[in-house]
């Protein structure tokens, strides 16, 4: 049975990524066969295996390979239980990922090896950890030439790092228009005089910029005679990296949701019976995988990533995100990724073809969505129809547990405080009626000291 290609792997000419049968490979070429031969007895996978810092992987059989005119092996990485882009990671998340990759490019340069890509897309999180995931992307280091990778991790870390901490935490999404990374004259630009008072900045972003701009059109021979760089410049040029990226801190305050459990208007009852009911209706389901949508800082989304499911906790609040991976990564939680998402304008498929990177519902369905404290936020603010909401949640998931908030709430009245109701529908009824045509309502319970209502259903056809 022919093996199904990776969409986005098709830029690499050593290898490229297949599944079978529902199983992930990825198949080597004869052009990377003696390259990928040393890596194997060089030590360097083990090297980083054991610092979790590269996915792992072990070989099988050429048999499965997806060209076998072309393949000398093939290995089958273990599976990230969801993938996620640089434009959906907190502050932290980029700067531990920018972090992970120096100290992969510094413990392949003590085996003789180098990065020659330093994609962010390169970079996955499990369990509160960033880890690499291209395996065919080292190659022998050749002293004095300089660090292929170097531009591209600026693009890729620095400048959205730099951009993220400096400007305005909002700018990490520029990585969704720029797939290639931040262009290091604009981020130069936009970052004024907080580059150049910056010596991190300075060298990396801004005189790297002008440099980029001034030697763009010379020849490969001029480029490579003119940027010989020692192992101790290669070395130093890391450490500066190191330091730059060490420095820059963002504050998660002074945002909508950031502390939005401190001021919700349920009381400490109403919370915990509310955390009672979706707890068992997650056990009732029993999913392989869990999306929590609106998860602010994953309170709920842990009651799914606690039962050993793997869970993702969507929120449009970058400081929220922050805080939950934050809360992750100190206490060292499993099966649970947060990401930044605006439900109103997901990430779409993006890249050659819009077939790079898939959009948040090619990364679906998924077996359960949880969308707690949502509805009204969509249907007032946002003013999508109800019967829209169906329809997205029903590409998302199988299997829902939804919280209809109705206008007596006292949150809904806040929304509806400064506009008119224009809204005749939205109410338990109309609720209802909307979602019948595309789930199945199985269970419903009113939330103990609220008007809000928990309901369970499960996707038609």
């Amino acid at each position: 049975m022919p093996g199904e290609r990776i969409r986005g792997s098709f830029r690499d000419p050593d290898g490229s990524m297949f599944t079978r049968e529902g199983v992930l490979y990825r198949q080597i070429n004869r052009c990377f066969q003696g390259p990928f031969d040393a890596l194997v007895t060089s030590g360097l996978f083990e090297r980083l295996w054991s610092k979790n810092l590269l996915i792992r992987h072990e070989a099988v059989d050429i048999e499965r390979a997806a060209d076998r005119e072309s393949a000398v092996h093939v290995i089958r990485p273990e599976r990230i239980p969801f993938i996620s882009y640089p434009y959906e990671w907190s502050f932290s998340m980029y700067r531990d990922a920018a972090l992970a990759t120096l100290d992969i490019q510094r413990e392949a340069l003590a085996l003789g090896y180098t990065l020659k890509d330093a994609s962010a897309y390169n970079i996955q999180f499990v369990d509160g950890r960033p880890v690499f995931i291209d395996t065919l992307s080292f190659e022998p280091y050749a002293p004095g030439r300089p660090w292929v990778a170097y531009r591209q991790f600026c693009q890729h870390f620095l400048a959205p790092l730099a951009l993220m901490a400096r400007v305005d935490i909002r700018l990490g999404t520029l990585m969704r228009d720029c797939i290639d990374g931040i262009p290091l004259d604009l981020a130069s630009r936009l970052l004024g005089a907080r580059a150049r008072f910056n010596p991190g900045l300075f060298m990396h972003v801004h005189l790297h910029g002008r440099s980029q701009i001034r030697h763009a059109d010379a020849s490969a021979e001029r480029k490579a005679a003119a940027s010989r760089v020692s192992p101790l410049q290669l070395q130093a040029i890391l450490d500066s990296l190191r330091n730059t990226i060490g420095k820059l801190r963002w504050k998660p305050t002074g945002t909508e949701w950031g502390d939005y459990y401190t001021f919700t208007n349920y009381s400490d009852a109403a919370f915990a019976a509310k955390r009672s009911v979706v707890e068992a209706m997650i056990r009732t389901v029993a999913p392989a995988s869990a999306w929590d949508l609106g998860a602010n800082n994953g309170a709920f989304t842990r009651l799914a990533a606690r039962q050993g499911i793997p869970s993702v906790a969507f929120d449009i609040d970058p400081a929220a995100v922050e805080k939950n991976y934050l809360m992750i990564r100190n206490d060292r939680e499993q099966h649970l990724l947060p990401l930044i998402m605006d439900l109103t304008n997901p990430s779409p498929a993006l890249g050659w073809a819009n077939a790079e990177r898939d959009s948040l519902v090619q990364r679906g369905p998924v077996d359960l969505v949880l969308a707690l404290a949502l509805i009204h936020h969509l249907a007032i603010s946002n003013n999508v129809p109800l019967g829209h909401i169906a329809e997205f949640l029903a590409a998302l998931g199988r299997h829902l547990v939804i919280e209809f908030v109705p206008k007596e709430d006292s949150q809904v009245q806040k929304l509806l405080a400064t506009r008119a109701d224009v809204f005749p529908a939205y109410n338990e009824q109309g609720f209802e009626a909307a979602f019948s045509r595309r789930f199945e309502i199985v269970e419903k319970q009113t939330v103990d000291g609220t008007c809000r209502t928990l309901y369970r259903m499960r996707r038609r056809g």
